[in-house]
């Protein structure tokens, strides 16, 4: 089993990769958004402490949870609350994630374990991942994704772009790049390739 983690700027297409390889290949997909929204619902490994953390604020759900609009609205504007909540929820998210990953190499059932990670690269998980791939986007398609499939400003794309890494430094990091800037068969084909190359044992670069 190849564990791989998948990065890319906002806007990058990475959701339709996703969805091809796991329709395709003997993989298992994890999202490291979700995983962290599962790690702050109420009974979690993190909820106590977001509780005392936002216990004045006007982001919480009747049940309990957190309204993750409101949430992200005070997260926003409140960079020490951001920070906050970082160091509480990534550190847990690494770690189920790397449970996972010995709970998968146990089972011994997969070719593939994939995991989609904005901060990948940030948080530092080449240190779980067998490797790091990158779907490159250019900016301005990214830009005009955002507006046609999220409704998002120039104002908060330029924010979003901002605080994202430059493409040297995810090419720096990552063995594999996928070029999504065309048709998504384009971009299939290439995952085809890498695959085929590293399924046959062709792929002979130190990782």
């Amino acid at each position: 089993m190849i564990f791989i983690g998948i990065t890319g700027g906002v806007g990058a297409g990475k959701s339709a990769i996703l969805t091809y390889m796991k329709e395709n290949y003997c993989c298992r997909i994890m999202l490291a958004d979700e995983i962290a929204h599962e790690l702050m619902q109420p009974g979690s490994v993190c909820y106590d402490r977001l509780q005392i953390l936002f216990g004045a604020e006007d982001v919480w759900q009747p049940d309990g949870s957190f309204d993750h609009i409101k949430l992200a609205s005070v997260l926003f504007s409140d960079d020490q609350k951001r920070e906050a909540l970082n160091r509480i929820v990534h550190p847990a998210v690494k770690l189920f994630v790397a449970a996972q990953y010995e709970m998968e190499q146990s089972r011994d059932q997969l070719d593939f374990l994939i995991l989609e990670a904005a901060l990948l690269i940030e948080e530092k998980y080449d240190a779980i991942c067998d490797e790091l791939w990158y779907i490159y986007t250019s900016e301005e398609n990214r830009r005009e994704r955002l507006k046609e499939n999220r409704g998002y400003s120039n104002e908060k794309i330029d924010s979003i772009f901002a605080s994202q890494l430059s493409e040297e430094t995810f090419r720096a990091h990552c063995v594999e790049e996928i070029d999504n800037n065309g048709m998504p068969e384009d971009a299939f084909r290439q995952i085809d390739l890498i695959i085929s190359r590293k399924m046959s044992g062709t792929d002979r670069r130190n990782h």
